[in-house]
């Protein structure tokens, strides 16, 4: 445990004799290590977490690996040393299906990031799909005519009768789906 003990002369020799690194050889070095980002949801996380004690109806959560929004949550204390527990009865945002779940309220549940984005449809193909205008004024193609009669009825009859059609599509967890059809007007 002894350490030597160094005299001032020896820590000015250990010092001085290291070599410097200029402050633009280290600015150099870092711009060639400079990367470019792209700013968009490429790489980032279809999830995240959320303590099961903190969702509420309305809300959203992942059950079976589906995205789904919360219809019930009733939360039940079990024995004496026991965890509280939240019952979550859901409905899959995109097959409409019932799918429920138990989890300990203190545990963490993942999450959807889901997000609703309105575009003006453009033209309906023949193959089922749609092609839809996007506020920076591309395209978007690859998307499927809605499998709910009523909505795809109300889009169709719009789109026949020449009027201007804004759908909304809902996508989560890389998955998206026409969800509604947010305003109907004269061309």
């Amino acid at each position: 445990a002894d350490l030597p003990q160094l005299t001032l002369s020896e820590t000015e020799i250990f010092f001085t004799n290291q070599p410097l690194v200029s402050s633009s050889k280290f600015a150099e070095n870092m711009s060639d290590e400079e990367h470019q980002f792209e700013s968009s949801d490429a790489g980032a996380s279809k999830t995240y977490p959320q303590q099961a004690g903190n969702i509420r109806k309305g809300g959203y959560i992942v059950i079976k690996g589906r995205p789904c929004k919360v219809v019930e949550v009733s939360t039940s204390k079990t024995g004496k040393h026991g965890h509280a527990k939240c019952h979550f009865v859901a409905i899959d945002i995109f097959t409409s299906k019932k799918l429920e779940d138990i989890v300990p309220s203190s545990h963490n549940c993942d999450v959807p990031h889901v997000n609703r984005t309105d575009y003006q449809l453009i033209d309906i193909s023949e193959d089922g799909f749609v092609s839809l205008l996007t506020d920076n004024g591309s395209t978007k193609d690859d998307l499927k005519l809605p499998t709910d009669e009523a909505l795809l009825t109300q889009l169709k009859a719009g789109f026949e009768d020449g009027r201007d059609v804004v759908v909304s599509v809902m996508s989560a967890m890389g998955e998206e789906q026409m969800c509604a059809l947010k305003e109907v007007g004269p061309k």
